[in-house]
């Protein structure tokens, strides 16, 4: 299901954009934007068939489908220690436009947001578009651990946010539930909102356990919004869908309100929302497949990069992103283009502009594709110089 024979490369070069197959000259491989090469799920196709047969594609919900915010609340629940109601759910449209709506619903202009560096530029983008600050915590490039001493010295007066991403993109840490338990002490000791970016959650490895922020502790539950999306673990990025996770039904009933989800102004399609619910409850044994495919690339991609001596890599416990760490002088950009022209691979350099100024001289390396492909871009690169 996941061998290169499956991967319709006309298709991807037609349709596959965000620095991929569609966005690049012919003979150009792309290890870049965190998007599977491989067609959708059976199941979820099916779906998107069956609830359009009747012909009616009729307003749903302003907040979501019944049946999205049952699926998505069942599922947090059953697989990631979640607590969370129907009524919890909120959907959106992308995991990225939830991180920019709670922004917007915690920060005023000129409050402060705590964000780890390196990672992904939605953080700083989705604060700095809601007029904050963004005030960086370093984060270990080897291990993913938080300076959680630095956390603390940058909170003061306008400190409104902690904003955290876990599973960690681009280092594959997943935080355990101590880790998670610090942060939401911290957090509550100074009154602070918590926003844990999910979207990775189903992309972890070696059956590590994996714990909803929300679910770790009375003070992360009261006071913190999740994101969630579909595009990494289900390949649907273009059906634009994610999902706001609430606690607090009172909260998260005020920022529907305030988000404009609650009229026709806001509102996610439909047939998104069967899309994400059909794979939820129809699509585990696809997906599961194709975590297991992944934990394979994953294990060839650093057992090629450690006998490389160009990259040291990281092995991440989640993600299909590998960040390894330059090791010939070269700047992120440098090493990037010179890949690029020389050896015909795409990868995303790590400077500041994708993941803040911890990520310099790391690339960014996917690996969500098949084995073939993966095989001739490692080796590309590496006899690039």
């Amino acid at each position: 299901m996941f061998s290169n024979n499956d991967i319709n490369f006309e298709a991807l070069k037609r349709k596959a954009y965000n620095g991929r197959w569609a966005t690049l000259e012919d003979g150009i491989i792309p290890l870049t934007a965190a998007d599977p090469d491989f067609r959708t799920a059976p199941e979820i196709e099916q779906g998107i068939i069956e609830y359009i047969k009747d012909g009616y594609l009729s307003y749903g919900p302003f907040s979501g489908l019944p049946e999205f915010k049952k699926s998505v609340a069942e599922y947090f629940n059953k697989e990631k220690h979640g607590s969370f109601s129907p009524e919890n759910i909120l959907a959106v449209n992308s995991a990225a436009q939830g991180m920019f709506l709670i922004a917007s619903y915690v920060l005023n202009p000129g409050d402060e947001a705590i964000i780890l560096d390196p990672v992904d530029f939605l953080f700083k983008k989705s604060v700095e578009t809601a007029g904050g600050k963004v005030m960086l915590c370093p984060v270990n490039t080897i291990t993913g651990e938080i300076d959680f001493e630095k956390m603390v010295s940058l909170i003061g007066p306008k400190t409104k946010l902690i904003s955290i991403c876990n599973p960690h993109n681009p280092l594959g840490k997943v935080y355990s539930k101590e880790t998670l338990i610090k942060i939401s002490q911290i957090a509550s000791a100074h009154n602070l909102w918590v926003m844990s970016d999910e979207i990775w959650s189903d992309i972890i490895y070696d059956q590590k356990d994996f714990h909803t922020y929300s679910s770790v502790s009375k003070e992360a539950k009261n006071k913190s919004f999740t994101v969630y999306g579909f595009s990494k673990s289900f390949g649907i990025a273009g059906l634009r869908i994610g999902a706001v996770l609430c606690n607090d039904e009172e909260v998260l009933n005020d920022f529907t309100e305030k988000s404009n989800f609650n009229s026709t102004i806001e509102g996610v399609s439909t047939l998104s929302q069967i899309a994400g619910s059909v794979a939820l409850e129809k699509a585990m044994p696809w997906y599961k497949e194709f975590l297991s495919h992944l934990q394979q690339n994953r294990d060839f991609t650093f057992r090629m990069l450690e006998k490389s001596e160009i990259l040291t890599p990281n092995l991440p416990e989640a993600t299909f992103v590998l960040f390894p760490k330059i090791e010939n002088g070269m700047s992120s950009d440098e090493f990037a283009q010179h890949v690029l022209q020389q050896g015909k691979v795409a990868v995303v350099p790590g400077s500041e502009r994708w993941f803040g100024k911890g990520a310099e001289g790391h690339i960014r390396i996917c690996f969500s594709t098949s084995h073939e492909i993966l095989e001739e871009g490692l080796t590309r690169i590496i006899s690039s110089f």
